[in-house]
């Protein structure tokens, strides 16, 4: 989903409060600059049912340069690591398992003989 196509879902939403697209993108890029600085300053966010954010660090380590094959040294480095909530992530799989079984069926009906129609029977 780009940024467009979630300031338009937030948007289709929030339709019934009066609220423009004006107002929506204000409001998702608040959120987004909340979410930036609370990184920041805290090191953490965390959404019920949706996960948390944290800054993670990376130790310095010894890298290939690709087109000399010379070592580089690739320093420290912080980044941030999210990790999705249990409710989350519970549906994420519920999907996968409904897409998988659906899969099955379909394979199991391609793969099952056509059943011939009994011949009819002549006095």
């Amino acid at each position: 989903m780009t940024k467009l196509e979630l300031i338009q879902n937030v948007a289709s939403k929030v339709a019934s409060e009066n609220v423009n697209k004006k107002q929506t993108i204000a409001v998702v890029n608040a959120v987004f600059e909340a979410v930036k600085e609370g990184i920041l300053k805290d090191g953490h966010i965390a959404y019920p049912d949706f996960g948390t954010f944290t800054v993670k660090t990376r130790k310095a380590r010894e890298g290939r340069n690709p087109h000399t094959s010379e070592p580089i040294h690739i320093p420290e480095t912080n980044t941030v690591s999210y990790r999705p909530a249990p409710k989350l992530k519970a549906a994420l799989n519920v999907k996968k398992a409904d897409a998988k079984d659906a899969k099955k069926e379909v394979k199991a009906e391609k793969k099952a003989p056509a059943k011939k129609a009994a011949p009819k029977k002549t006095k």
